[in-house]
């Protein structure tokens, strides 16, 4: 496979999970064991959008039972023989190559995951400005030793914070980070605004005002049901990102004496 591949550094692999969830984009070579017609491969296609059943295949990471994934787009490109060009979006964790053997089950002739580019990881697209292949990293880092200038790391390096560009969001106050960043629950008095769409029990980022990552978390109601709360918790935390002591502590821990 080749394509686009997110590699995170240092304190940014905090964000890893928010990047395994996120919804992948291919274009992929599928070869037929058969003779198929362009047609029926076309109107077969458009039956795979929505949610499918998956088993992953015997040569796998996982454990091997059946789940449901959803197929945003299958658009067929182009047909060469026993060649056929499509691309797909679809839900992480979805196999390809299963969803190539399954076309070619239901087509009756069979076939296989020729090649494979993943041309878009969740907030990364291969169509960005900031894509850059491992030739021109090498190059850019070898300047930067050279001349120690952090403009060049930039060229190839982006802040943590664009790995959650599709990530549901809050943006909380300033008085409500430092407690954050010590593990505290959210709660509904330190929001100052939201995304729409939010879904209980759904991963989502909290932001400072400045635009900071400050963690990732677990929402404990709907986007509704958070805009009616003036008490109570909101997410609880999966993961701190941010650094304690960036900003002023103004809460108080411990028994009062």
């Amino acid at each position: 496979m080749t394509g686009v591949l997110p590699i995170t550094l240092g304190d940014s692999t905090k964000v890893v999970q928010a990047l395994l969830k996120s919804g992948k984009e291919y274009v992929c070579i599928m070869k037929l064991h058969g003779e198929a017609n362009e047609e029926n491969i076309k109107d077969l296609m458009v039956e795979f959008e929505d949610q499918i059943y998956q088993k992953p295949p015997l040569r796998s990471a996982v454990k091997r039972q059946l789940r449901t994934r959803r197929i945003y787009y299958l658009d067929f490109i182009e047909k060469d023989g026993r060649n056929v060009l499509f691309r797909t979006a679809c839900e992480a964790g979805t196999y390809i190559r299963k969803l190539c053997y399954d076309i070619g089950e239901i087509l009756g002739c069979g076939a296989h995951m020729q090649e494979l580019r993943r041309t878009r990881a969740g907030p990364f697209s291969e169509n960005q400005s900031s894509f850059v292949t491992l030739h021109k990293v090498a190059y850019w880092f070898a300047e930067w030793v050279e001349q120690k200038d952090v403009k060049i790391l930039q060229r190839f390096i982006q802040p943590m914070e664009s790995a959650l560009d599709l990530t549901p969001k809050i943006v909380v106050r300033d008085s409500a980070v430092d407690a954050l960043c010590h593990g505290a629950y959210l709660t509904a008095p330190g929001v100052l605004s939201l995304d729409s769409g939010i879904e209980k029990d759904s991963l989502l980022a909290i932001f400072s005002l400045k635009g900071e990552a400050i963690a990732l978390a677990k929402s404990l109601h709907s986007t509704e049901n958070i805009l009616d709360m003036d008490h109570g918790s909101v997410a609880t935390l999966n993961r701190v990102l941010m650094p304690r002591g960036l900003y002023p502590r103004v809460w108080r821990s411990g028994t009062s004496k």
